[in-house]
């Protein structure tokens, strides 16, 4: 009886124990850990700090230095030349859509590969500095996803003012901050207010709540054993075979989740497209095979979707 009241009592502290580090654990990191990378490795993402694409980075990594660049080509660079070991870029968003520029810099490596995604809710804040009223306001300036996202709330609120874009919503904010003036405001992250001195006029300026825009991170090799519900190709082709393209990856057993188009380039009529896939019980690599042996289609990685709450 001693014996059995000893056993459970150990029982009970190793149950306590483990509860408590698993408590610590995600207090501290996500709910997952999409990559397993070291302590000392870097992360490059569009800057410069408070940028949305910081959150994303700091959100999907647990460890690890964050280097901000002032464009998403610059990011994607650093993991090329090995000064980063992952970069973090901006994909598409609820209400501006894709990101063209920076889906163009990713289709234009041959050597990057998706390891990951995040999905980030976006709540747009007008910002301007201390003592500023939303009456002052003449001039708005953010990145080009924050102006197409706040253009409803702008036409009803600030009609007038004059729209200035910006290389990211955090460069806004900190340009507003070095002006000192009263009649400009932008429109950036939240966290932007804090970092950069600047009071908050007004709040979800993008209108509706469900605004959110997907990252995807990258590296140039996939991690040992990769696996993932999601994978990205390239296709280069043109538009009268896409729709070969799109019953091939149907046929496959997976789930168009996007399609972008860019030009090409050499001719009229030839594009590449972006086309991310899913499966919810997972690719297998019998699956990516037979994606991958499409003439036109080049693959990008697989990997697991995070979503911030």
């Amino acid at each position: 009886m001693l014996r059995s009241k000893k056993a459970g009592l150990a029982l009970a502290i190793v149950l306590l124990i483990s509860f408590m580090l698993t408590a610590c654990k995600s207090s501290n990191a996500p709910a997952s850990a999409p990559v397993q990378i070291a302590e000392d490795a870097k992360i490059s993402y569009l800057g410069p700090e408070g940028t949305y694409t910081e959150e994303a980075a700091r959100h999907f990594f647990r460890c690890g230095s964050f280097q901000p660049r002032e464009t998403v080509p610059d990011a994607i660079a650093d993991v090329k030349n090995g000064d980063a070991d992952y970069a973090v870029i901006p994909q598409e968003n609820t209400l501006g859509g894709a990101v063209t520029n920076y889906i163009d810099a990713l289709i234009s490596e041959e050597n990057i590969y998706v390891i990951g995604e995040v999905i980030l809710p976006i709540n747009q804040t007008l910002m301007g500095v201390p003592g500023a009223s939303l009456e002052d306001i003449q001039s708005v300036c953010s990145h080009a996803q924050g102006i197409a996202q706040s253009e409803a709330w702008r036409k009803e609120h600030l009609p007038d003012a004059v729209v200035e874009e910006m290389a990211s919503t955090a460069a806004a904010a900190s340009y507003v901050a070095e002006t000192g003036d009263k009649t400009i405001a932008a429109i950036a992250a939240p966290g932007a207010a804090e970092l950069y001195g600047l009071s908050v006029l007004a709040e979800n300026v993008q209108i509706t709540d469900a605004n959110k825009t997907r990252f995807y991170v990258l590296a140039t090799s996939e991690p040992e054993g990769s696996s993932g519900t999601n994978a990205v190709f390239v296709a280069t082709c043109a538009a009268d075979r896409i729709d070969d393209i799109i019953v091939a990856i149907h046929d496959s057993d997976v789930e168009l989740v996007t399609i972008h188009d860019r030009p090409e380039g050499s001719q009229l009529g030839m594009y590449h497209y972006i086309i991310e896939v899913e499966k919810e019980s997972g690719i297998s690599d019998k699956c990516i095979d037979k994606l991958a042996d499409i003439p036109e289609l080049r693959y990008l990685g697989r990997f697991q979707v995070l979503v911030k709450q």
